[in-house]
């Protein structure tokens, strides 16, 4: 990483150099964004990595249209590349890089530049169609290469898609939430201020008059707080022996990685056979924060491990099998072609029976579409009434 991190310092200073003489757009590709694909090993030298010009019969684009860049792994194409000129405003192009984007099956991952600014897209929000808004925005004229380790992420040695689709997805949930944050805490509207009397205990009807009563004082708390927290850290000793959070580590890592530390297994107390584990607990947490407020109860046997509807056995969500050298999961609808198209889409190994294997239950979150259609299919009493 200290190798990656002084190339990208070198670069910095060379965009910074000589970005203002790249007046076209062939001048920035050779001065600029090559030079970028060299560091994160796609050697702009070798077809088999970084092939220029790439074209491909996407319905909907002009037979003269061509991609600038595709980069390839595997002898496959991984991500498209979009250049401009040094000076060109990227968001009036994006809708050129979303035509290539949403023509093409294989590629999940595109990204515009004008060698200055970098901007990466991929298909969130609904599959195989390029989200408005980028996943992460790089611009080397702001940034300090410390900064810009998310980059290592799109090395070629490397490069695999769906950890950059969870790479993604926590970048746009760390920026939703930060907006948010920093709208509350700026705004401090009454929302903000209800919250913090809740959890603060105050034994008060939590009517607007009196939250609009105590509003200055938790604007004033706001400000405090943030004060002591700047100062603590500034003041606080190193610890050398702390491991902190990777950077790179992903939305769900984090969550399992927190209840582990809050639950425990727990033994039937009718039948010690009966073990419900952490990792069921976890499944049921999940399920909970997906499908809130839904009459949604755990239930574990000896066998199994199932979320029901209204507590009622023959209304199975899923049913989760530990009792094998691979944790599997089974939804109460059948994975038809479709379904198991957006399973292997999200990574996941589909068996001939339609078991799903589950190594970790922070994937629930990958299937969450299927969750949702075993969820309406429980609710649904024309699926319950006897012929």
């Amino acid at each position: 990483m200290d190798n990656f991190i002084n190339k990208l310092t070198n670069h910095i200073e060379h965009v910074k150099r000589v970005g203002s003489h790249c007046s076209t757009e062939e001048t920035t590709k050779q001065a600029l964004i090559l030079p970028l694909l060299d560091i994160l090993g796609f050697n702009p030298y070798d077809p088999t990595k970084v092939l220029a010009e790439f074209a491909a019969d996407f319905p909907g684009v002009k037979a003269t249209e061509r991609v600038d860049y595709a980069l390839y792994c595997n002898n496959q194409p991984v991500m498209f590349i979009e250049a401009k000129a040094y000076s060109a405003n990227l968001t009036n192009h994006a809708p050129q890089l979303s035509r290539y984007f949403n023509s093409s099956l294989g590629v999940t991952i595109g990204a515009i530049t004008n060698g200055r600014e970098w901007r990466f897209f991929t298909d969130l929000i609904n599959p195989n169609v390029m989200d408005e808004k980028p996943f992460l925005t790089i611009d080397f004229t702001k940034h300090q290469a410390e900064e810009l380790t998310q980059l290592a992420e799109f090395k070629h040695d490397n490069f695999h898609v769906e950890k950059l689709r969870f790479f993604a997805e926590e970048n746009q949930y760390i920026q939703q939430f930060k907006s948010v944050i920093k709208r509350s805490i700026n705004e401090v509207d009454l929302d903000f201020v209800r919250y913090i009397a809740q959890h603060a205990n105050i034994q008060r009807q939590l009517n607007t008059k009196f939250l609009e009563s105590i509003q200055p004082f938790v604007k004033q708390a706001v400000e405090q707080a943030i004060s002591d927290t700047v100062v603590k850290g500034l003041s606080a000793p190193t610890i050398i022996t702390a491991q902190p959070i990777e950077q790179n580590s992903t939305i769900e890592n984090q969550i399992a990685n927190y209840a582990e530390d809050t639950l425990t297994d727990q033994i039937n107390s009718d039948n010690n056979r009966i073990v419900t584990t952490v990792t069921e607990q976890q499944l049921f947490n999940i399920v909970q924060e997906l499908l809130p407020d839904n009459e949604l109860t755990a239930k574990d046997t000896e066998s199994y491990f199932s979320v029901l509807y209204q507590n009622k056995n023959n209304r199975w969500l899923f049913r989760y099998d530990v009792n094998r050298k691979r944790p599997t999961i089974q939804f109460s609808v059948p994975i038809d072609e479709a379904r198991k198209i957006e399973l292997i889409r999200a990574g996941l190994e589909v068996q001939q029976n339609g078991s799903i294997f589950i190594d970790k239950p922070e994937y629930l979150y990958r299937m969450v579409g299927i969750l949702n259609d075993a969820y309406s299919f429980c609710v649904n009493d024309e699926n319950f009434k006897r012929n």
